[in-house]
């Protein structure tokens, strides 16, 4: 164990790490901090916090920001004992409380059930080993409060000894972003390698600072806690919220009318629309890819009827879009595809997604008989026939706006679930997962904004993006604007979709620019 090591070299180690200032290793993510401790009741956790000194400057930061009125708590954790006691030592007279425990379980902290704005790995992330990221991550995400920062100091150029001895691993910052991303962070900064403070050649650091969107309203964290800790007996959860997604980035005039509720306004949506987008996503994934979406022995689901799903199993995912026209049988058998698929949404994902500690449900679904005809013309007037779709408007903008951080989550937990099922045994190994992030791409003609906003996201990091309309400087909270509006014009082409201000794109509504 690598605690051994640090125990049996406490010492030595302490002084090493306190020959050091915060600010001479801490220099290039400082930035972040000012608005951190502005918060008097701001939340840090100093995870492998060593010989206390971290933990020390930041809470003496806070009790000089905060003289009078400082509620800000500092919790620093070491699984190391010795080294423990000496960080104890050191933070003597401070308000800083310190733990043991040690990622990726990370029991105690989790225990404590507190959210934290500022979650701090310093010479911690090469302990964890590449099998065990993945749930590091998880677990540190799930105690991140929404615009909540994590700050991560990544090691280069480990000796045999650092392997064998202090049971380090190599590591990489791409890899990182990439679990991060899985669970709903994004990167906020990356630095270049940097030298090592010590002076040993051999050794460079980089530091890569990881955020939790923040929509105001708690809707982001509620979408992304559904799709990652939410029970799942199926994939019909993170069916349906992709499903939203695709709707609220693609087809936002698709919004049939918002009406006020006791729980916050509401977005009613054609439940057709929600339907054939259902049916769309797992079109080609059931009929081409045969893979299994429950862990049933048979790979049928609820809206696979045999006069409905299967006699139109030689159509394939991009036939189930706006503007596409069926006729004869193919009609018929769409028609009762889509109430099939209405009935099955309704009692599956939208029953069983709840509010916290509730049993009120988040998504509702007030459905019509329709009668299947020979010809069927998929526009929103046709699919506004099935009845209505109802979810709350802080949902809807984050899926509208968050898109692009909430996708990946998604899809990431759609493929380990899939895994997980008997029946896809297959592709079980990690290395098999390929082929299900594959059978996963939503394939369609048009474009949405999940391109242009990461495309923005690129952009943002070397230039200061303003509004097309207003010219305010952008930061996190931005929407990509039709500038024909998709009501008046359904058209995703890149050259129609702008970067804009929340705001003024609310304002400027469906009305067309001069």
């Amino acid at each position: 164990m690598a605690a051994n090591f640090y125990n049996e070299n406490a010492s030595n180690l302490a002084q090493q790490y306190l020959s050091k200032t915060f600010d001479e290793v801490h220099q290039s993510w400082a930035d972040f901090l000012p608005s951190i401790i502005s918060n008097p009741n701001a939340r840090i956790l100093d995870l492998g916090a060593g010989a206390g000194r971290d933990a020390k400057y930041l809470d003496e930061l806070a009790q000089e920001t905060h003289r009078d009125a400082n509620n800000i708590q500092v919790l620093a954790v070491e699984p190391a004992t010795e080294l423990l006691k000496l960080g104890q030592q050191t933070t003597k007279g401070t308000k800083v409380k310190w733990l043991s425990d040690s990622l990726p379980a990370l029991s105690s902290v989790t225990k404590l059930e507190v959210s934290f704005d500022l979650i701090l790995l310093s010479a911690v992330w090469m302990h964890i080993s590449p099998s065990e990221r993945a749930r590091a991550i998880r677990k540190l995400a799930n105690i991140l409060k929404p615009g909540g920062k994590i700050v991560i100091s990544l090691r280069h150029g480990q000796t045999e000894e650092d392997f064998t001895q202090r049971k380090m691993h190599v590591v990489c910052a791409d890899e990182l972003k990439k679990l991060a991303s899985d669970v709903g962070l994004f990167c906020k900064l990356e630095t270049p390698k940097e030298s090592d403070k010590l002076g040993r050649s051999h050794v460079s650091w980089q530091t890569v600072v990881l955020q939790m969107p923040d929509d105001g309203t708690g809707a982001f964290p509620f979408i992304r806690h559904v799709a990652i800790n939410d029970g799942k007996a199926a994939t019909h959860k993170l069916a349906l919220l992709r499903v939203l997604l695709r709707i609220a980035d693609g087809h936002p005039g698709a919004v049939i009318r918002r009406e006020p509720s006791l729980f916050g306004d509401r977005v009613i949506l054609p439940v057709g629309l929600v339907a054939l987008y259902w049916c769309h996503q797992y079109k080609d994934l059931i009929d081409q890819h045969k893979l299994f979406q429950t862990p049933n022995k048979k790979p049928n689901m609820g809206f696979m009827k045999d006069d409905g799903w299967h006699k139109l199993k030689h159509r394939t995912a991009s036939d189930y879009r706006i503007g596409n026209l069926f006729t004869g049988d193919d009609a018929i058998a769409l028609y009762k595809t889509i109430s099939a698929a209405v009935q099955n949404i309704k009692t599956m994902p939208c029953t069983y997604i709840t509010l916290p500690n509730s049993d009120k449900t988040v998504f509702e679904v007030d459905n019509k008989t329709v009668k299947a005809k020979d010809t069927i013309f998929l526009d929103l007037l046709t699919l506004e026939q099935w009845g209505e779709f109802s979810l709350p408007e802080s949902a809807w903008l984050a899926f509208n706006r968050y898109a692009c951080w909430i996708e990946p989550v998604l899809i990431s937990e759609w493929v380990k679930t899939m895994a997980s099922y008997k029946g896809n045994s297959r592709y079980k190994e990690p290395d098999r997962h390929h082929h299900l992030y594959r059978a996963l791409n939503w394939l369609e003609p048009k474009r949405t904004t999940i391109e242009v906003r990461n495309r923005f996201e690129e952009l943002k990091k070397d230039h200061e993006m303003q509004c097309v309309w207003s010219a305010k400087k952008l930061n996190n909270s931005y929407d990509i604007d039709h500038s024909l509006p998709f009501a008046r014009w359904p058209n995703n082409d890149l050259w129609n979709l702008l970067p804009t201000d929340s705001v003024i794109n609310n304002q400027k509504s469906e009305y067309l620019e001069a």
